[in-house]
């Protein structure tokens, strides 16, 4: 397989623009692609017979408008390029028209009562900074969504938005350093994604999968991830195929999939692609998910995308690794060698120090679901409270500015492994911290919480708007400077005093850092239901109004999504766990139970003083949980209808029901026998690959 000749070879990228575009198109394209200028829409049907004859040439039949709506999925409309012609023939077109806008079914897509079933009219408009690609011979074409009356009704929007904004501030900084050269400055993201494969033939043998993702019953296996001996370990060969053929699915698309390993757990890996800007990265991220999904059903396998398929074990994350980058290439995070005298590195740090601590709420809600409310806190997932961490050499230089003390450079340490043919090398001037939410990781900021099976343009639009707010702030008061240097290091200075409080470097796992967190005053919302009603809070309406985000009623209609869909989440969830236990497990608890009866008998027919006491035991043990999940899923009955579209009941009254539900099941399956037991084990499911 020749990669650098199949990669991107499904995109319109530039490369095939370049070569397909006549000149003068092509640089009124780029300037569009490359500075964030507005499209001249003059050049959109030359643009579009281009695009149509090259996605036909590799196989195309149909364009789609590809968006990606508050469901968490992407969303398309198939139309095939052909036009009617009078003598009842048909001709291949698509048009300029048919490229900048469609009109997709506003209502049908989630809008917090922005729009009402007879308000149907929305819009799709292209994207040109993100390239068109060929999926399932359909032209991709991404764009954004919004509504009749202009309120953004997708992930792509917002993000968009706060993208220019962010540029913005950031250009106004730069000028102060003496940049004239750069125009744009970009936000960079690499996703890390987390996932698991099992075999498909067990997954379909488990509702409890099929309908909500994760398994909502399940006795631990004998063998999990104790050993630590899955993490980096040899790819199973069915493994192996599947991540080949993904790579190449990812790569046609021009995907920047780059590297693979197994993950902590059992069954569990990840993929981490090659940075590239927000909005691109964002699209590549649904694109992969939706690609591991085919790939694995090829292979025989489901893959799980859900953020804790499995109690007890580790959870999928997607680590979202955020920059700053010029269009001329220099990464604004980039501490050099000497970060104390680096003022531009220095301020522009500070600037995401006070962004992350004054809106803590946000990035909390950025994440925030009800599938990561079972993954928070666990098994290698950072806790709900918002901290960052910079290293033990970056905070002394922070805490020497905040102090007015010197800072002692220390020179770079050599490695000595005591093994004369191994390379040396030095030292990093940090360790790793896998426990803090938002780290710094050199030259980025690696954001630890969104779940796997999340869009990562909510965390990241939300990041965007919050340092562009911060690094405006710093223009306005460097601006008007007469002391440009004193006032920059007062401006640092003071800054990081007011926000010390957001950086932490330890165990973000323990009990002491919580009660430490409470005293600095960090917020804790610990569910996904205690954090979103805060999106509606006045400084968050005043931050995205102000810099043309959202409007004030599109915050509440999205707190309003939120709300409904963790509702909606637990409600299956809680209906499905209803069904698997009234359906299935009570009757093969009856049937076993009934089968140690008989046996019981029979050995009190050969002898009346032949001892029954595994029988006698196991049947009184197994029809106490009988009797107890009968009672709890009968209180279900009674309750589930208070919980439709009421996030705070199915919180509060819902879950810990469901939590007593699967402690009684899970001690029955340990008590049953294989052959009654009527879904597969963990076990079988961690190893069925």
């Amino acid at each position: 397989m020749n990669v650098p000749e199949i990669f991107g070879s499904l995109v319109f990228s530039d490369k095939v623009m370049q070569e397909r575009l006549p000149k003068d198109t092509y640089k009124v394209l780029r300037k569009t692609i490359k500075d964030g200028k507005r499209l001249d829409s003059s050049v959109t049907n030359v643009v579009a017979s281009a695009m149509k004859d090259w996605a036909v040439e590799n196989g195309a039949t149909h364009y789609t408008h590809w968006f990606q709506p508050m469901t968490g999925f992407t969303a398309e409309k198939h139309d095939g390029f052909i036009s009617p012609q009078d003598d009842g023939s048909v001709i291949s077109e698509f048009t300029g028209k048919d490229l900048m806008k469609g009109e997709p079914d506003a209502s049908s897509f989630p809008s917090g009562g922005l729009r009402a079933t007879f308000e149907a009219r929305g819009y799709t408009a292209w994207d040109p900074t993100s390239y068109a690609f060929i999926k399932d011979n359909t032209l991709c074409i991404p764009t954004a969504f919004w509504s009749y009356g202009g309120e953004a009704l997708d992930m792509k929007t917002p993000l968009l938005r706060s993208m220019d904004v962010l540029s913005k501030q950031a250009v106004r900084i730069l000028r102060l350093f003496g940049d004239t050269a750069t125009t744009r400055v970009i936000a960079t993201v690499g996703a890390e994604q987390e996932y698991f494969l099992i075999d498909k033939e067990a997954f379909n043998k488990r509702p409890d999968l099929i309908y909500c993702g994760r398994t909502l019953f399940g006795a631990k296996a004998p063998k999990d991830q104790q050993k630590d001996d899955h993490y980096f370990g040899l790819i199973k060969p069915r493994v192996k195929a599947f991540m080949k053929e993904l790579d190449e699915e990812l790569w046609k698309r021009g995907v920047f999939a780059k590297t693979e390993h197994n993950e902590a757990a059992p069954a569990q890996h990840e993929l981490a692609p090659v940075f590239t800007t927000a909005n691109i990265a964002t699209d590549q991220n649904q694109l992969t998910m939706e690609y591991m999904r085919k790939v694995a059903d090829k292979h025989g396998m489901a893959c799980l995308l859900h953020e804790k398929p499995f109690a007890g074990i580790n959870g999928s994350g997607k680590h979202n690794n955020w920059s700053l980058t010029t269009n001329n290439g220099e990464n604004l995070l980039n501490p050099g060698d000497t970060p104390e005298s680096n003022a531009q590195f220095l301020l522009f740090l500070t600037a995401v120090i006070k962004a992350v601590d004054e809106y803590q709420d946000l990035l909390r809600i950025s994440i925030a679901s009800a599938g990561n409310d079972h993954r928070l806190g666990a098994a290698e997932a950072p806790p709900a409270i918002i901290s960052m961490f910079l290293g033990d050499d970056l905070t002394e230089i922070l805490s020497a500015i905040a102090n007015g003390t010197l800072y002692n450079r220390k020179d770079s340490e050599e490695m000595k492994v005591s093994a004369k043919v191994l390379p040396t090398f030095f030292r990093d001037t940090t360790d790793r911290n896998r426990t803090s939410p938002f780290a710094f990781t050199g030259n980025k900021f690696e954001f630890r919480m969104p779940g796997s099976s999340a869009s990562i343009a909510e965390p990241n639009y939300i990041l965007n708007t919050i340092v562009a707010e911060e690094l405006g702030n710093f223009a306005d008061a460097l601006e008007e400077s007469k002391n440009f240097k004193g006032d920059l290091f007062a401006l640092i200075r003071d800054t990081l005093k007011a926000h010390e409080r957001i950086i932490f470097n330890g165990n973000n796992y323990s009990d002491e850092w919580v009660a430490e967190a409470e005293e600095r005053g960090l917020l804790n919302y610990k569910t996904a239901v205690d954090a979103f009603p805060h999106l509606s809070d006045d400084k968050n309406v005043a931050l995205f109004t102000k810099h043309k985000i959202f409007r004030e009623e599109e915050i509440h209609s999205r707190c309003e999504i939120m709300l409904e869909n963790y509702a909606k989440t637990v409600c299956i969830e809680a209906q499905t766990m209803y069904r698997m236990v009234r359906k299935r497990v009570l009757p093969a608890i009856v049937a076993y139970t009934s089968e140690l009866s008989e046996s019981a008998l029979k050995k009190r027919s050969v002898s009346a003083s032949m001892h029954c006491n595994y029988e006698e035991d196991v049947i009184r043990k197994l029809s106490e949980i009988a009797d107890l999940l009968y009672s709890y899923t009968n209180e279900y009955e009674k309750v589930k209808d208070n919980a439709e579209n009421d996030a705070v009941y199915c919180k509060d009254v819902i879950l810990p029901l469901m939590q007593k539900i699967r402690a009684c099941a899970d001690e029955a399956e340990f008590l049953t026998s294989k052959k009654h037991w009527p879904f597969p084990t963990y076990g079988d499911l961690l190893y069925s690959v």
